[in-house]
């Protein structure tokens, strides 16, 4: 590749001759101040917090978007520079909510830290605020308009690496907001709750909606029995709320924490992984072998699923029909759970810990009921697990690693450990219906042509004399590639993974927020997919057929994979959506939950 020499700082650097200043500046250890730009997404230049003087330039230019050029002499520190990116961030804060100390990203706000490094001790810009209702209808975002910044990173996510497009700047001046289109709530949209525009905002504008009370008061209900469930992806990443690197494994630590919060059992949702892959599979087998609709796709996201029922509700029939893991354990727990314990499935509390935004709406559908009892009572993120033991004083990295609960519903697999990444359910499935097909066992496990973060993996695999067509897709924006090349005749499959986020369940919307300047060093979706994969490793049992409190649990009370029983606890329906409001103002069909 072509390079160029240019001077920043005094410091000779070579670059490749398509690289922006700011990259320039990056690869000799010099930091340039950014808010609006986010690496590959949101490339704009509109915060003007990164300018640089350039020599022989008539003013400061924006280094996020600037090329480099043969010859260039940048300075980034100079007192112009530094008087100018103040003042911008002044002009920023004059019209933004100050409420830092109530606020949710207090100490974990990008705008907070540049005003600090910035030394802003005043605002000389004071004016009138935005005035603008908060929007909290729907179960799993929250969008507050006095807290935009009018960056953009949140619109570019969701329109340009999901594809949906739901975000946009609406009115003009100093009215601008960023609202879905007729500045309709989040819960009136066809937003599918991903909340990846909660993961890119660098400020509180964009939040999850709360349930961390409603789980306290459970706890402290003594006539509830509370279960909570943690999702294989928070082990990866729940240790950085608490200044762990990116990436590090805390699940003993993560099982400690939840018993002294006191809830009354702690389970691994990896448990109803491995349940769901004995339902799945059997599933998948049973449509190749009777003529059944293919290609099936996995149903375990429900950002993924939301986007089926809007976008794609031709594909509804190819969709599995089993629960997501969460609302399997929900269902196990208040039914099979309850009935060796002999406690009454209505004075049980099911809590879910998911990496998850999405997750919060999944459980008010509807079709999540047995007999009129919810399956799960309560999604938190892993963000706000981390505020939960914040608020208790438990001395997090301090604490001895415990396992979970061992009885009934306690034991899983390396299979289940690797839902949480991109890939990881085509591989747990595999490692199921290939026995199952071939009649043997296999020792080989790893299926290295699912894994990675290539936006689209295929493969073709011969079990049981048969040709297996495979593919995973993760994002919603690979999964409209993918299913318009199936739609268009182009691409034939078997089997086809799809989850909602990049990276699958390891960077959901509920995860911790990772910085832009972090984001431009660590691909996220990399470290963390790691401390599965090697969970996955470390477990004596890495396949779901062979988990011995599944085989009880089927011999005990379900009888057998896709029995009548399983049918009515662990499958569900999935209904097309209508995407704009219809006459009377409903974005979606009233019988369905938002």
């Amino acid at each position: 590749m072509d390079k160029v020499t240019l001077t920043i700082d005094n410091i000779k650097v070579e670059v490749p001759k398509d690289y922006t200043i700011l990259e320039a500046a990056k690869t000799v250890g010099i930091d340039i101040p950014t808010l609006c730009y986010l690496k590959d997404v949101n490339e704009v230049g509109a915060c003007r917090v990164c300018l640089v003087e350039i020599e022989g330039a008539r003013a400061l230019q924006a280094s996020c978007v600037h090329p480099v050029a043969e010859g260039m002499v940048v300075r980034t520190n100079s007192k112009k520079v530094r008087d100018a990116r103040k003042s911008n961030v002044e002009l920023i804060l004059s019209n933004h909510n100050r409420e830092c100390l109530t606020c949710d990203r207090n100490n974990k706000c990008e705008l907070q830290s540049l005003a600090e490094q910035l030394g802003i001790r005043e605002i000389p810009f004071e004016g009138k605020k935005i005035e603008a209702a908060i929007d909290d209808k729907s179960y799993s975002i929250v969008r507050d308009p006095s807290k935009c910044i009018l960056c953009g990173r949140c619109v570019s996510t969701c329109r340009n690496v999901q594809k949906i497009g739901i975000l946009d700047f609406v009115n003009r001046g100093f009215d601008t907001q960023v609202a879905p289109a007729f500045d309709k709530s989040m819960a009136d949209s066809p937003c599918i709750y991903c909340g990846q525009c909660i993961v890119a905002c660098p400020v509180a504008a964009l939040r999850e909606k709360d349930d961390i009370e409603r789980v306290w008061d459970a706890i402290d209900n003594k006539d509830v029995h509370v279960v909570v469930q943690t999702a294989p992806a928070v082990r990866a990443a729940l240790g950085e709320l608490f200044g762990l690197p990116i990436g590090t494994r805390v699940t003993g630590k993560m099982v400690a924490s939840l018993k002294r919060l006191g809830f009354d059992k702690v389970y691994d949702t990896d448990f109803a992984a491995d349940l769901t892959i004995m339902e799945e599979g059997h599933e998948l087998l049973d449509r190749i072998q009777n003529g059944g609709k293919l290609p099936m796709i996995t149903s375990c996201s429900p950002g993924w699923i939301r986007y089926c029922e809007f976008n794609y509700p031709e594909f509804i029939e190819n969709l599995s029909t089993c629960k997501s893991p969460q609302q399997m354990m929900g269902a196990i727990i208040k039914s099979y759970y309850a009935k060796k314990n002999n406690i009454d499935p209505q004075n049980i509390f099911v809590v879910s810990i998911m990496p998850c935004t999405s997750k919060k709406t999944e459980v008010q559908r509807p079709e999540m009921h047995v007999d009129g009892i919810k399956d799960v009572d309560a999604v938190l993120t892993t963000r706000e697990l981390g505020k939960m033991i914040k608020q208790a004083r438990i001395k997090f990295l301090e604490l001895e690693d415990e396992a979970y609960d061992q009885d009934l519903l306690g034991e899983y697999t390396g299979a289940g450990v690797i839902f949480g990444v991109t890939g990881g359910v085509m591989e747990a499935a595999l490692r199921t219906v290939a026995e199952v097909l071939e009649g043997k066992s296999f020792d080989e496990l790893e299926y290295e042509a699912v894994r990675g973060i290539e936006g689209i993996k295929e493969a073709v695999l011969t079990l049981g004399g048969k040709e297996i067509k495979i593919a995973v897709a993760h994002g919603t924006a690979n999964a409209k590639k993918l299913l318009d090349m199936v739609k268009a005749g182009e691409k034939e499959y078997h089997f086809i993974e799809i989850m909602g986020c990049s990276g699958g369940c390891v960077c959901g919307g509920g995860q911790p927020h990772v910085d832009a300047k972090t984001l431009m060093d660590i691909d996220v979706r990399v470290e963390r997919a790691k401390a599965l994969y090697e969970e996955d490793e470390m477990l004596s049992i890495r396949k779901s057929h062979e988990n011995p409190q599944i085989k009880k649990l089927y011999d005990e009370f379900l009888g057998k994979p896709n029995s009548h029983k399983a049918h009515e606890l662990l499958h569900t329906y999935y209904t097309k959506r209508e995407q704009f409001p219809t006459a009377d103002g409903c974005s979606c069909d009233c019988n369905i939950a938002q």
